[in-house]
């Protein structure tokens, strides 16, 4: 196996007498799309935060594509920032910018490419992520639920990320959406061979998408690997996230297709 990569060692974040993490360890391996568990509280969405530079945690270290985000100059991290693509839950669309313009922007703020060639790049992102042409005029208010988070993954793609963040991705989605949503990040992990790191609270798309996770509970991990050796684990903690009505339904369906 090749060097994981992306490496949290020994996180503790703490906000005031909170303290949120006591010594999270992981690893994420090239290509897989992990995702990150656990209750309301138990720090998955900081720890993301914690990985694409949002926050900074009182000790430990993530090391990220070989670099340290923790142990780095502005400089270093602003490079780091140039090779990973972020989908926010509400999508974090500018609302004063078309579509077009959203997934334009950071193309024209980080790169030379003149505009006729960031014009044909955002169609083809409009075209990736299964939206039609003509949404690429229309304002993040004219969009429904779905083709928001379609929109800022566009977005979040714009200049081929070798990493992909999702925070909650199909939250707010029908699941009919929400099934349509899993698809596209399968398809597009396969496309441009990316490593996708998700925070979900969705079993479906833990079932359907994701190939290693951690639950995190009690400010560690409790568990971390395959859904198979997660749910295996006998912390209570695990038990309770797999083990009630709506998670024994779900694994047992999985297990009957």
């Amino acid at each position: 196996m090749s060097d994981p990569v992306i490496t949290v060692k020994d996180i503790v974040t703490q906000f005031g007498d909170n303290r949120v993490h006591d010594g999270v360890s992981l690893h994420i391996n090239k290509g897989e799309i992990y995702g990150l568990l656990g209750g309301s509280g138990s720090g998955k969405s900081t720890l993301l935060k914690e990985m694409i530079l949002l926050l900074q945690p009182q000790a430990g270290d993530i090391t990220i594509l070989g670099h340290s985000v923790i142990n780095s100059t502005e400089s270093e991290r602003d490079l780091l920032r140039q090779r990973w693509g972020i989908l926010f839950q509400n999508g974090a669309l500018y609302s004063s910018l078309t579509v077009a313009e959203n997934i334009a922007i950071s193309l024209k703020e980080y790169t030379d490419i003149p505009m006729t060639l960031i014009n044909d790049i955002v169609r083809m992102k409009i075209d990736m992520v299964g939206l039609p042409a003509h949404v690429k005029d229309f304002y993040p208010a004219e969009l429904s639920g779905g083709m928001v988070k379609r929109a800022s993954l566009a977005r979040a793609l714009a200049r081929d990320p070798k990493l992909l963040f999702l925070d909650e991705p199909t939250s707010g989605l029908d699941p009919i959406g929400a099934e349509s949503f899993d698809q596209l990040i399968l398809e597009l992990r396969a496309m441009l061979d990316l490593t996708v790191v998700m925070v979900t609270h969705d079993l479906d798309s833990i079932l359907n998408t994701v190939d290693r996770l951690a639950v995190l509970a009690r400010k560690k991990v409790a568990a971390e690997g395959t859904l198979t050796e997660v749910c295996q684990n006998p912390e209570p903690d695990i038990k309770a996230f797999f083990g009630g009505k709506r998670g024994q339904a779900r694994l047992h369906q999985k297990n009957l297709e």
